[in-house]
């Protein structure tokens, strides 16, 4: 019952992301909204008059009851903005969604996940970067996403299902189809380690409109996206664009400045809009990324030190990646007063950050 809820939550007139999430804050969870009064509605700040005279609870839970009954058919799952599961990096992006349906088996909170995209037209020059760079990523437990387009963004993904590397591939339609249809057979292989992810509900259909917003959660939902052949325009450069705006680590690879789909990259390196690489040793680097044996040595050895308190939030930590102050101190039964100074005393050990709106990591 409460999906239905959550996609009713999606399918009201005049309800965008930013008010849904602004609006759920005043609630217990999404069933209570479609209790409420109209009365009771009113007095919340953020709902206008014209929301309420568009609202209609019922027809959107006529709708969403019906999308349920396809999901369940057809095993699909879902990603509520809450969930433990939802990409913790996307819920710092201002704009994600507020729900998700996902087929496979994915991650999206592991602690290395990184965005490859380029041009539609990728030349054997390209096809050689990708290679060399997903070779790297073997055994390092990095997740690969992109957006199944023609491409770099293919080629990255049928790498991934031959190197045994996570990938996932975000979609600009429902997950009743796969567009364009000749990648049907690199998608169904993606299941198996990764999958695919969207937030347009089953019928959707690939308009043009969509893929802007399929770049917005490539780029939210990863520590850094590599930009390998791109035009001086298209969908690349804009989740460059994205990344950029999210505070992300972007790279690029530069090209031979008289080849079309090397413009792309040439003009972010050159508006510092991307670091320059040239091997995958170069972004390892600069993503600090290069030893990590040594750095996960590191922090178990960090772990092992901390005292029963300490070592319950990290714990909590672990599972969901990120957490207000308030569900630390209720779900490990400490005090807030408490909290607040056993955590500083974690991020003085570089075990914990502080993150926007009194939330906190590892």
């Amino acid at each position: 019952m409460s999906l239905q809820y959550q996609i009713a939550l999606t399918l009201l007139t005049g309800g965008g992301k930013k008010k849904i999430r602004k609006i759920l804050t005043h609630f217990e969870d999404s069933a209570d909204f479609f209790k409420a009064s109209k009365h009771r509605l009113k007095t919340i700040p953020g709902i206008g008059e014209k929301f309420l005279q568009q609202l209609d609870r019922e027809r959107a839970l006529r709708e969403a009851e019906k999308h349920v009954a396809y999901m369940d058919k057809h095993r699909i799952k879902t990603m509520f903005y809450t969930d433990a599961i939802f990409p913790y990096r996307l819920n710092q992006c201002e704009d994600a969604p507020v729900l998700m349906y996902t087929l496979g088996e994915m991650d999206c909170n592991l602690p290395r996940i990184v965005s490859i995209v380029g041009t539609r037209n990728a030349s054997s020059y390209g096809r050689k970067i990708c290679e060399d760079l997903l070779h790297s990523f073997v055994g390092k437990d990095i997740v690969v996403v992109s957006g199944l387009a023609y491409g770099i963004d293919i080629y990255a993904h049928k790498l991934c299902t031959e190197l045994g590397i996570q990938t996932i591939g975000v979609l600009g339609h429902g997950l009743d189809r796969i567009y364009p249809q000749a990648h049907i057979p690199i998608a169904q292989k993606m299941l198996e380690n990764g999958g695919l992810l969207t937030e347009f509900l089953p019928g959707s259909k690939p308009d043009r409109e969509n893929f802007p917003m399929r770049n917005r959660i490539v780029a939210g939902m990863c520590d850094a996206t590599i930009v390998i052949e791109s035009g001086e325009r298209g969908g690349s450069l804009i989740t460059a664009e994205l990344a950029n705006d999210y505070a992300r680590d972007v790279f690029a690879f530069p090209g031979d400045i008289t080849r079309e789909y090397s413009k792309g990259c040439n003009y972010l390196i050159q508006k510092n809009k991307a670091h320059l690489i040239t091997s995958s040793d170069d972004f390892f680097e600069m993503m600090d990324w290069k030893d990590t044996t040594k750095t996960e040595n590191k922090q178990l050895q960090l772990f092992a030190e901390l005292d029963e308190q300490e070592q319950k939030i990290v714990t909590l930590l672990k599972e969901s990646q990120e957490v207000s102050l308030d569900v630390l101190a209720i779900k490990t039964e400490i005090p807030v007063r408490l909290m607040s100074g056993i955590l500083l005393g974690l991020e003085l050990k570089g075990v914990v950050k502080a993150l926007p709106g009194k939330r906190f990591g590892l």
